[in-house]
C-alpha cells in the first residue's frame, strides 16, 4: 500500500520540477531542489553571478537584513553548465 502513496508523491514531484523549469527566474530553494545542493551553497555559487536578482531589505538600527535572490533560467543555465563534466 506505502508503494503506490510513494509513486504518487513521486509524480508529483516530477510535476512541480518541470513546472519550476518553465518559471522564468527560480528562487534558492528551488535551485537547491533541482540540484541537491544546500540552499547555503546554492547562495554562495549565485550570489555574485551577472544577471542574477538580488532583493535586499537593508539593515537598519537593530533589525537584521533580508534578501532574496531569483535566479533566471539562462543564468541557472549557464553555472549548471560550467559545473558539468564534460
Amino acid at each position: 500500500m506505502s508503494v503506490g502513496t510513494e509513486s504518487v508523491s513521486n509524480g508529483r514531484q516530477e510535476g512541480r520540477m518541470s513546472s519550476v523549469l518553465e518559471k522564468p527566474a527560480l528562487t534558492v530553494a528551488e535551485v537547491a531542489a533541482l540540484t541537491g545542493l544546500s540552499r547555503q551553497t546554492v547562495t554562495e555559487m549565485f550570489e555574485h553571478e551577472r544577471g542574477v536578482i538580488i532583493l535586499e531589505r537593508p539593515e537598519k538600527m537593530h533589525k537584521r537584513r533580508y534578501r532574496s535572490l531569483r535566479i533566471p533560467r539562462a543564468v541557472y543555465e549557464r553555472v549548471i553548465g560550467r559545473l558539468a563534466v564534460r
